[in-house]
């Protein structure tokens, strides 16, 4: 069993959580809490581990300049508008 201060504030705001019907209990109100905290620090990992590749990747030279994609979408989209231009 836990037991913790959450201040006044906080056991207010769990309380007026059961008293209006949202949560059925003070339990269930903290239960919901660490499972959003949960969920958050598994993204959390999963954004860190994705960072990590990057940098590995920019390490290993599997990167391209921003401005050379930039030019290349630019290219590709005047194409295209062009395109629609002439078909339409």
């Amino acid at each position: 069993m836990i037991s913790a201060d959450l201040g006044k504030q906080l056991e207010s705001y769990i309380q007026q959580l059961v008293d209006t019907g949202r949560y059925g209990s003070k339990s269930k109100v903290l239960r919901e809490g660490v499972r959003l905290i949960q969920d958050r620090e598994t993204r959390l990992v999963a954004l860190d581990a994705s960072i990590m590749r990057g940098i590995a990747d920019a390490d290993a030279g599997r990167t391209k300049l921003a401005c050379d994609v930039f030019d290349r979408l630019d290219a590709k989209y005047r194409v295209m508008a062009n395109k629609a231009e002439k078909s339409a």
